[in-house]
């Protein structure tokens, strides 16, 4: 797939603190999340991106240009909706996103104009003369999520787009960032503590920790099968099943309208369908259990 992004021994110092240490990635088109702990460097390579800070050291593109060089290149095709307030006082919603399509090199006839289409898009077009500091969190970073697409970016970056939400603004930019990035063809990185969220939009994931590469790829493919773990479910007796797994040596726990089903060692999947027999029963559901986005957060970040 064409590349998104790459940096090449690319090195970050503030002080003492190295934000970024010879990090070497290259990214592929698509929903990326960015993940790490806090410190581990990901505002910095956002900021990086964009062309916001030099580097110390190391070079970098982002979709084909120098990020060292081409910066406003770069903005021009990029839509950032960072996690810091960045709405100005006194200003209607309208007005604010009209601005951000003028700060890129949009006309202020087509400024507006667009500005008026993706405040509807984004469900905020009953409040588009409203002055935005009367704007509710949720709204807000809708209003934020607005001005980053004004322009049609090729790239767009949500730094932290659902922090401080409740569940149904949360859910409303999280159904945005999805159909922005799977049904209009935007690449996407979303930047978040809240891995459910980045599981819920993107296909791709990269880890950062203490500014070095500690993993990335596919979240499919990052979700390793445990071979000896498995989600069942059963036509009807649980009970009588679960007590035909037991005597077999297996461990069975409820996980949700399921059964999470650890088989010996030594044992195959064949147990399960002679258990689900002698209890009489049906096995309906079966599938290996792949261990959580959550896991294999922990697993990089935990790497010595």
């Amino acid at each position: 797939m064409p590349t998104l992004f790459q940096f090449t021994n690319v090195s970050k110092t503030y002080g003492a603190v190295r934000a970024l240490d010879d990090l070497t990635l290259a990214v592929p088109e698509r929903a990326i999340g960015l993940l790490g702990p806090n410190g581990s460097g990901k505002t910095t390579m956002i900021r990086t991106l964009l062309g916001l800070i030099p580097v110390d050291c190391g070079t970098g593109e982002v979709l084909g240009l120098d990020f060292s060089r081409r910066q406003l290149e770069i903005r021009r095709k990029v839509g950032f909706a960072p996690e810091d307030e960045c709405l100005f006082p006194h200003v209607q919603g309208v007005e604010f996103v009209a601005y951000a399509g003028e700060l890129v090199g949009m006309s202020p006839i087509d400024a507006l104009q667009r500005s008026h289409e993706v405040l509807d898009y984004v469900g905020l077009g009953e409040a588009r003369y409203r002055k935005v500091e009367s704007y509710s969190t949720g709204m807000k970073q809708r209003l934020k999520l607005a001005s980053a697409i004004v322009h049609d970016p090729k790239l767009l970056v949500l730094d932290e787009p659902t922090n401080g939400m409740d569940p149904a603004g949360r859910e409303e930019v999280l159904e945005l960032a999805h159909d922005l990035a799977h049904n209009k063809g935007i690449n996407l990185i979303f930047s978040s503590h809240i891995l459910p969220d980045v599981e819920a939009v993107c296909d791709y994931v990269i880890v950062l920790g203490r500014g070095k590469l500690l993993a990335q790829g596919e979240i499919s493919a990052l979700k390793q099968i445990h071979e000896q773990a498995f989600d069942v479910r059963v036509k009807s007796n649980t009970g009588a099943f679960i007590e035909r797994l037991s005597a077999q040596g297996c461990s069975a726990e409820p996980n949700g309208d399921l059964l999470r089903v650890r088989i010996p060692a030594s044992a195959s999947p064949q147990i399960l369908w002679e258990a689900a027999a002698a209890a009489g029963d049906q096995i309906r559901h079966l599938r290996p259990q792949r261990s959580t986005l959550e896991e294999v957060f922990l697993n990089a970040v935990e790497k010595p």
